[in-house]
């Protein structure tokens, strides 16, 4: 199902101010209904070998995989539609082809990468994630975190021991408990949500969300979403405005009209029981 007509995408990514080089990696395919966002981590370059390759590994394997099989097609055995198991087995390809660059070439020992992945299918969008990346919603004006960061802050957060307002000003930021390529096994966070007609979906590294505030993206993307390329060049700005520290990327995807995944009667039924 060509989603080119349905989805319309944007994107910017900048080295920051004070970064000599762009350790993120990010990729779109409107066709296919995917995004993918990685902001890379590790030294001599190698945080920007790890993005890349979580990109090229994920998006190249899923618009094959989904060239054969659509993601709202029902597994046999689940009665569940194949998406979540699609990307899974992708994001954990690329976790191997990373940590085993990483093993066997002393230059890139110890790089990994945060990730956003999302995929749009049958009116929903599906949502992996690792690390600190996030993908945010602007729905009927409402604007809000979607991922949750799989950080040490944000476990400082849910256990209490600081609060939101604290961790805006909080010491190591950066320090993440899940990551693609650290380890040889790891398991995104996957969710699906109902995606509508108007919904705008932001992702970004978070060289944007720690230097601009959430009111302040959300109030950007209010004032400059009519023009999503606009818009990300804007959010990027904002971030290099307030010091950009760090490397900086955004998408930015807009649901245009409905995109139903065609079924056939047994499909249909099982969409129905669920």
């Amino acid at each position: 199902m060509d989603l080119s007509q349905t989805l319309e995408i944007a994107s910017c990514t900048d080295p920051g101010m004070v970064r000599s080089h762009n350790e993120d990696s990010i990729a779109a395919d409107a066709a296919s209904g995917l995004v993918v966002l990685a902001d890379g981590m590790g030294g001599y370059n190698a945080g920007e070998v790890a993005s890349g390759m979580a990109t090229t590994v994920i998006t190249t394997e899923l618009r094959q995989l989904l060239g054969k099989t659509p993601p709202y097609a029902v597994d046999s055995a689940t009665h569940v539609a194949l998406a979540a198991r699609l990307v899974r087995e992708q994001v954990l390809k690329a976790n191997t082809s990373i940590f085993q660059a990483a093993q066997s070439q002393p230059q890139y020992a110890g790089m990994g990468t945060t990730l956003v992945v999302c995929l749009f299918y049958d009116n929903k969008v599906l949502v992996a994630h690792l690390g600190d990346s996030r993908l945010y919603r602007l729905r009927d004006g409402e604007f809000g975190q979607v991922t949750r960061d799989h950080s040490l802050l944000q476990e400082q957060i849910d256990a209490g021991l600081i609060s939101p307002e604290q961790a805006k000003h909080a010491q190591h930021k950066n320090l993440v408990t899940r990551a693609l390529g650290i380890d040889p096994a790891v398991e995104p966070e996957i969710h699906e949500y109902d995606a509508r007609p108007g919904d705008l979906y932001l992702l970004c590294s978070d060289g944007l969300c720690d230097m601009v505030a959430d009111e302040d993206i959300g109030e950007a993307l209010r004032a400059f979403g009519s023009n999503l390329d606009l818009a990300a060049q804007q959010l990027v700005q904002m971030a290099n405005d307030n010091g950009g520290r760090d490397n900086v990327s955004v998408i930015l995807v807009r649901v245009l009209r409905d995109y139903p995944g065609p079924r056939g009667v047994m499909g249909k039924l099982l969409a129905w029981l669920k």
